[in-house]
């Protein structure tokens, strides 16, 4: 791809953003764009930071620390997308802002003795498995109030809201079900936890069903930086 093209693919991107936010009502300024970056080179990634990307979502800690390394002082946040593991918390929460694959206790208890010693709160949210999948990760969707209490004990988590990776079909109206599952389960967690506001949901193929449903943060990789490699 071209350097051209990532500036294009963004701006196109937005423009989808906002259209789906009119559609439903709501403000583009609502909605926060996370660039997912799985396997894209560190200057591809600048080109989409110098036109205007805020937010980067990467799926790998190693991937993560080595582009935040490569990438200093660029006006960019940085988001972990991908499933982590207890022993990866530390180097985690050194290079990344906020976590939204929190999906048990045990994690969350790990992140709160790493963030304590750092002397830091970690925003998070919290993963459902709106799905039910066993090939991802996420706590079941009757378990998310008991995850969300115990994380809301925590004093290192500032727990923001919930995110999902709903099951993937070619037609985005068959995954507007889950979408809106996952409004309905933040609505109903908000009675017990009023400071929750977002729904990290919607990747490249169905985000603007995502941002119909209520989403609050949508991770889009291939619609920006195009295909990744084989």
């Amino acid at each position: 791809m071209e350097k051209s093209y990532v500036a294009e693919n963004l701006a196109g991107v937005r423009g989808r953003i906002a259209d789906a936010c009119a559609r439903a009502g709501r403000n583009a300024s609502e909605v926060k764009l996370v660039g997912v970056t799985k396997t894209v080179p560190a200057e591809r990634i600048r080109e989409a930071i110098e036109a205007g990307l805020e937010i980067i979502g990467e799926n790998y800690i190693q991937e993560a620390k080595s582009k935040r390394e490569a990438l200093a002082g660029l006006p960019v946040a940085w988001h972990f997308i991908g499933h982590l593991q207890s022993n990866k918390v530390k180097t985690a929460l050194e290079c990344c802002d906020l976590i939204q694959t929190v999906d048990r206790e045990s994690l969350a208890l790990e992140l709160d003795r790493r963030a304590a010693g750092l002397g830091r709160k970690i925003p998070v949210l919290i993963q459902i498995n709106i799905g039910e999948e066993e090939t991802k990760s996420g706590t079941g969707e009757a378990q998310a109030a008991s995850l969300l209490t115990f994380c809301r004990g925590l004093d290192r988590l500032d727990v923001r809201g919930l995110m999902a990776l709903p099951p993937f079909f070619d037609q985005p109206e068959r995954v507007r079900p889950y979408f809106r599952r996952m409004r309905q389960l933040l609505d109903t967690l908000k009675n017990e936890a009023p400071g929750l506001s977002e729904l990290s949901m919607g990747m490249s193929g169905d985000f603007e069903v995502a941002i119909e449903e209520g989403a609050t943060i949508v991770r889009v990789g291939t619609a920006i930086f195009g295909r990744r490699a084989a």
